[in-house]
Order: C-alpha cells, then structure tokens, then sequence
C-alpha cells in the first residue's frame, strides 16, 4: 500500500533559538533650558530672551536592522512502500458478476460486514452506474464498483501525524488483549527503521509479563530501544515518564507506547490511560492514539472500537489479520459509524505484512482485477 512520509529535524543538534533583541541606539540633544520667571501678578507676564539663539539639532533615527531568526530545517523521512493488495481476500469467490446477480452482490455485502444499509446503498448505485454507463461485462461492473468502494473507504485524514518537526512523536496504541497490538508495535517500529527513523518502544502493558518479554523481541528485531517495568506490575504510568524521559534523552524520532487491554473493567481502563496521557504530555504532546482491531472477529470489532472511543481519545484504527477474513467490510463500517479513519492494515505474521492504508488498492483486493 501507499507508503508514508513524515518530518524531523535535519540537525538534531540545533537548540531553539534564543530571544534575540534589537537595540537600537539614538543620539539625544538636549535643548537649551529656557528660563521664564513669572510673575505673581497673572495679568502680566514678561518673558526674558535668551542670550544665545538656541540652536535645535533634528534627532535622525537609524533604520532598524532586520535581523533573521533562524528556522529549524527539516527533513522528509519516506517509509518503504508495500502493495498489499493480493493478502485481501475477495468478496466474489462465490458468486457470478454480472447484471442479472446484482442482487447477490447485496447479499455478499452484508456477509462481509458492510450492513444492511450500506449493501442496499452500494447495490443500487452501482446499478444506477451500470446503467448510466451501459456496463454489462463482469470487467465492466467490477470496476464500478471498485471505484464505488475506492470512493467508500476513502479519507483525508488517513495519514498519520508525524509532520510537525517536533520529535519524539508519540504514538499511544490501545485494543484489547488477542487484537495484535503488540506485533503491530513491533511491524510498526520496523517499519519506521527501514525508514531512517530512530525508535524507542515503552512497555507499559506491565500486568502481562508475556507482553514485555514479547515487545522486548520486536524491538530486537526492528532495531529499537525498549524500556521496561522494573518489577511485574508495576504502575503503567511510571513506564510511560522513564519511556518519555529516554525517548527525549535519546533524540529519538517516535515514541511508541504499549497499554494494557482489559476492556472489561472499563472504568480501570479509563483510568490508567488517563493517568498515562497526563505524564506523557507533561513533557510531550501525543501525536497519535491507535486502536488496534481483529478484522476476523467481524462486529465484535465495531463493539470494541465502539468501547474504546469512549475511554480513549482515538485518532486512527489498526486493522490486523485481514487476510485471514472475508469481512472487509469493516473498514466501512468503523469509518461510517465511528467516524475515525483506517490508517493501518496487518496481513499475515511476517514483520513486513505491514502498511499503510490505501483505499483503491484496498478496493481492488476485495473485488480483484477487473
């Protein structure tokens, strides 16, 4: 899929520059005093003349120097790009594509989690397409409907925010144990390396040691530093402020940290992640909150990322083990119903079956080549 860009400074070295001010000097000539004795008696004054002329020099100002402030300069940091397309499994194993199936197609529809509304939505306009256009072909109509779901799953906001300059980003990630949220770190953290970026990864998910020890062998295989719970359940929050004080001391480019994922104690939850967010941006704002979800586990993904938009301020959606699924559709319906864009896909367990979301090639996987 599409590859991602973000920005750092091109010399870590560079201190914010200090206040500088313009003095400017003026030379000031003092007029001569002028006596005027006044008399008690108001209806008559009388003012004595000076004895010299008193000569008044005109104060010419210099102009101000402009002076240039100088600017943090910054650099493009561009992640490898990866096409994912063929690990999307596609909706037409099944059945035939042409005119007179269009309404299976619905049917197809709601199967692989695009709802009701949305399938009946999709299947007549493609028929009002179709027939504007004079498509019958199978070619033809799939590729309608891949420019339909191109259109569909599309967003403006998909990228992530990491083009500020002000380093390290950080990117809080969140979903419920089970989801891939510590391999997504991990895929994430690797693919960033591959891009130049330095890396630090915070293992604040302290209540599951297999969790640390798992994060701890990602970031031996992507190149990052980790920091980790000194004792097994320790407070997630005195992780997130040593993870925040290394990454800053380390000049690090990102800032990935891990949480733990017990939704069922929700009050818990909200809680702890308060407490992570409030000791992180004591020093750093949190560029990113990342949810990660199991494609495969269809609507109980939505009632999950429904969960957790309540208790976390999320920015994007992780997608994970889509190749494991048909149910595509979920992408739709996160984005409709939640109103938050897919910004990452996981295919398979490799470190590389990781990218970007791409809306037109993620159409074209579902509906294949037309």
């Amino acid at each position: 899929m599409a590859g991602l860009m973000f920005w750092r400074k091109k010399d870590k070295n560079v201190q914010a520059p200090e206040e500088i001010q313009v003095e400017q000097e003026i030379q000031v000539v003092a007029e001569t005093e002028v006596e005027q004795p006044v008399e008690d008696n108001l209806t008559e004054v009388v003012i004595e003349e000076p004895a010299e002329e008193t000569v008044l020099e005109t104060v010419v100002e210099e102009p101000i120097t402009e002076v240039e402030i100088p600017q943090v300069e910054l650099e493009p940091i561009e992640l490898p790009k990866r096409s994912l397309t063929k690990g999307i499994k596609s909706l037409f194993s099944r059945i035939k594509f042409d005119v007179e199936n269009l309404e299976e197609l619905e049917d197809v529809l709601i199967q692989a989690d695009f709802g009701v509304d949305a399938a009946e939505a999709i299947v007549q306009e493609v028929k009002n397409r179709a027939k504007k256009s004079g498509a019958k072909t199978e070619s033809e109509l799939r590729l309608i409907l891949t420019d339909l779901l191109t259109e569909k799953f599309g967003r403006d906001d998909r990228a992530l925010k990491l083009d500020n300059g002000v380093q390290p980003y950080v990117i809080l990630v969140v979903g419920v144990n089970g989801a891939g949220k510590t391999t997504t770190i991990g895929k994430l953290a690797n693919w960033l390396t591959q891009g130049g970026a330095t890396v630090t990864l915070g293992a604040a998910d302290t209540f599951r040691a297999a969790a640390v020890d798992q994060l701890e062998t990602w970031a031996t295989r992507s190149n990052s530093e980790i920091v980790k719970p000194t004792i097994e359940g320790q407070d997630p929050a005195a992780v997130a402020f040593e993870s925040v004080e290394r990454a800053i001391a380390n000049q690090s480019d990102v800032l990935i940290i891990d949480t733990a994922g017990r939704l069922q104690n929700k009050q818990g939850l909200m809680d702890e992640l308060g407490k992570i967010r409030r000791v992180i941006e004591k020093n750093l704002a949190i560029s990113e909150v990342l949810l990660v979800l199991d494609a495969t586990t269809g609507q109980n993904a939505l009632a999950q990322a429904k969960a957790f938009t309540e208790v976390a301020n999320v920015t994007g959606i992780v997608l994970t083990k889509l190749d494991g699924t048909a149910k595509g559709g979920i992408v739709y319906a996160i984005q409709e119903q939640l109103d938050i864009p897919v910004k990452l896909v996981g295919i398979g367990e490799g470190i590389d079956d990781f990218g970007f979301f791409d809306a037109s090639e993620f159409a074209i996987g579902l509906v294949g080549e037309s």
